[in-house]
């Protein structure tokens, strides 16, 4: 997952800053030093809000700064650099927003929040006051309701389905080995959790179907109008509800198959790290959020005439 955030800030930088010479460089910084970058776009009580933001960039003779009350930075003591939404300027909007690189010597950060979650621990996601200061340079020149909608989300929920579809597999490999090996106990016969077995699995293609789909529509939409469409838009929001529906789903089956073997912590084939993870993924920007901003869009696109148009 860290993997997939740190992606996703790259190709922001990479699609929108080939106009910027300040990220042309940083480009090959981030290339040649292999530097980590983590993202800031969850503020105060917005939660998951993408559009909107609260705290302004201040700029005076070139110069910006910025101080952000940041809910969650994702492993954000250990990256090299923080890529954060801001309001474009004290008395802009708070849809008016920009996006901003800034590297470690810029910013210092503030704990506020610790990071004791039931799952992905890892991340350490914790939260802080992000203090940064910088050049004017640093701001991406592309608007960020553009960088939004062509790579920030459809690269995000493609790359974190994937990270939860990693999660599912492991999963079900677990619950795999498991029923082979009460089969083997009980001379060839399949126990009555291989049933679960077969829900995981079927959960489990159809995931991998579902990421490979949209990944299939992301790489055909190579123009603004085709990534700028309802039908994009409201597809690549859904794909992360549906990835994180069916992974949980996937896992959960997975865990059944396995039984108390599964559920104990102790054993070779226990699920519960798989669980915890994974249970992370419908609130991560929550599906309740996306399928409520898709709702009004979906007014407006009427159904696929065919299978063919789903591609």
């Amino acid at each position: 997952m860290i993997f997939a955030m740190h992606q996703t800030k790259v190709a922001c930088i990479a699609r929108h800053g080939r106009g910027s010479a300040w990220h042309q460089r940083l480009m090959r910084h981030i290339a040649g030093e292999q530097l980590l970058l983590a993202s800031s776009t969850t503020e105060g009580n917005r939660g998951g809000d993408l559009r909107n933001s609260a705290a302004p960039i201040e700029t005076h003779e070139g110069r910006i700064k910025l101080e952000r009350m940041a809910t969650v930075i994702s492993y954000g003591e250990a990256a090299d650099g923080i890529v954060t939404t801001a309001r474009r300027s004290p008395d802009a909007a708070s849809g008016d927003q920009v996006l901003v690189v800034f590297l470690k010597n810029d910013y210092t950060l503030e704990r506020q929040i610790g990071w004791d979650a039931l799952g992905m621990r890892g991340t350490a996601s914790s939260g802080y006051k992000l203090i940064a200061a910088g050049v004017s340079e640093q701001i991406l020149p592309a608007s960020y309701d553009e960088i939004l909608a062509h790579t920030m989300m459809p690269v995000a929920h493609l790359t974190w389905s994937a990270a939860w579809a990693g999660i599912a597999a492991a999963a079900v490999d677990r619950a795999r080995a498991f029923v082979r090996k009460a089969a083997h106990r009980a001379d060839a016969t399949m126990p009555p959790c291989a049933t679960h077995l077969t829900r995981a699995g079927a959960s489990m293609r159809t995931l991998r179907s579902v990421i490979g789909g949209a990944l299939q529509r992301f790489e055909l939409a190579v123009d603004p109008v085709a990534l700028e469409s309802v039908d994009f838009q409201t597809g690549m929001n859904l794909l992360k509800v549906q990835a994180s529906e069916l992974a949980v789903a996937t896992v959960m089956s997975a865990m059944q198959a396995c039984g108390l073997s599964g559920y104990r912590n102790d054993g070779e084939f226990s699920v519960g790290r798989h669980l915890r993870d994974v249970l992370s993924s419908p609130i991560m920007i929550s599906n309740d959020r996306i399928i409520a901003n898709v709702g009004t869009a979906s007014l407006l696109s009427g159904a696929p005439a065919s299978l063919r148009e789903q591609v």
